[in-house]
């Protein structure tokens, strides 16, 4: 009869583990019978999970796959950079040249199509987006950046859209957020010319339009359909500030790169007077980390008081990119991004990351969440223990 006791108890807390994992975890993906109003929303009790260009850490970066891999791995946002083609389709690429992301150099048709331009005050010479219709640039195959990631993608994913992008957000099963920047805009608006004499901004504002992305930052409107609009052309941010109210981020580039409309220095853009300018038309800054905490011998400094200054403003901070890679991680990290994570969260206190490797920074965000919604598993189980034996002293008597 004890065994019997012993069998069932067993099983009792069984059952209850079962229950409390059912109830607990934290499902990624609504079942297939859950229907748009309940989505997942999106997390807002701490800093966002940025997936720059995709999940490009595994898979050549701005492609379909490379977006639906980092919606798999948890991130909160897709961050894509917007060109556009001969023929004005928005597109989703990051350099203005085709040469280092693409096969191009495979297709002999295209071969006199080399140009040289100026770009941000210097001669580049390649083949350049604006100079290929949408037709043609569908023929091209997307390929891995870096020499050292993963090769075995390469020449098997379009370009994709503008639009096609933002239907794969729309169509997750989870709220994701868009993250998109307005790319190179003097140089994509002296090439490419729309009619009414719109420029590149206006179009790249109809289309956020077009699939219903609107909403101040945090409102219900912005919390359906999350978007950050970012840009480091401080120019085209104003341009648009009265076209939308949607939350707009101001990157920042490196202290010794002017900005590409305006000319302004680092030290000028980050001042406490620009601060004090800027936060009118934006509700952040994307610096690159290195200018937050500067960097000698491959060893992280002491920091600036870039962030500090920042939040003093009411501006979030996201720097870009980390990246999982022995060479980007500094060597007060010991070759390991979590620390390097766990360093930006809680030491430097940022808002949100960039990241090459969603899945790694989702990982770490949830092994150390503390948000309301998380049960203490030990005194759950403690709880449970209880339960069991006031169950197994009441079959005894």
């Amino acid at each position: 009869f004890l065994r019997l006791i012993n069998c069932f108890s067993g099983c009792m807390i069984v059952t209850f583990l079962l229950l409390f994992i059912g109830s607990s975890a934290r499902r990624l993906y609504p079942l297939p019978s859950d229907n748009e109003s309940t989505k997942k929303p999106l997390q807002t009790f701490r800093p966002f999970n940025v997936a720059h260009r995709g999940a490009n850490g595994e898979l050549p970066e701005e492609t379909g796959p490379a977006y639906l891999r980092a919606i798999e791995e948890g991130t909160d946002f897709i961050e894509t950079d917007i060109l556009v083609s001969k023929d004005g389709v928005l597109m989703c690429h990051h350099d203005v040249t085709l040469d280092d992301t693409t096969d191009i150099a495979e297709h002999k048709e295209f071969a006199d199509r080399v140009k040289t331009y100026e770009v941000e005050g210097e001669n580049k010479t390649g083949l350049f987006i604006f100079d290929f219709t949408l037709e043609e640039l569908k023929t091209l195959r997307a390929k891995q950046r870096f020499s050292f990631r993963d090769m075995q993608y390469n020449g098997k994913f379009p370009i994709i859209t503008f639009e096609e992008y933002i239907q794969i957000a729309i169509d997750a099963p989870r709220v994701v957020g868009i993250y998109p920047e307005i790319k190179n805009p003097v140089l994509m608006n002296q090439h490419v010319k729309w009619p009414k004499g719109k420029k590149f901004e206006d179009v790249f504002m109809e289309i956020l339009k077009k699939y219903g992305y609107k909403g101040s930052y945090l409102s219900k409107e912005w919390l359906k359909q999350p978007c950050f609009i970012q840009s480091f052309a401080p120019s085209s941010l104003v341009h648009i500030h009265n076209q939308t109210d949607l939350p707009k981020i101001f990157l920042i580039d490196d202290v010794d790169v002017r900005t590409q409309d305006t000319n302004q220095t680092y030290a000028e853009i980050t001042s406490d007077h620009y601060f004090k300018y800027i936060k009118e038309y934006v509700v952040g800054i994307g610096p690159w980390k290195d200018t937050i905490v500067p960097v000698k011998d491959n060893y992280t400094q002491s920091p600036t008081d870039l962030v500090t200054r920042a939040h003093a403003h009411n501006l979030q901070v996201h720097p870009y990119t980390f990246r999982n890679e022995n060479q980007y991680l500094h060597f007060n990290f010991s070759q390991d991004p979590y620390m390097e994570y766990d360093y930006w969260i809680n030491t430097i206190g940022v808002d949100g990351l960039f990241t090459d490797f969603a899945g790694s920074l989702h990982h770490y965000q949830e092994w150390t969440s503390q948000s309301r919604g998380n049960v203490d598993a030990s005194k759950l189980l403690q709880k449970i223990a209880k339960m069991i034996r006031k169950f197994e002293i009441s079959i005894r008597k």
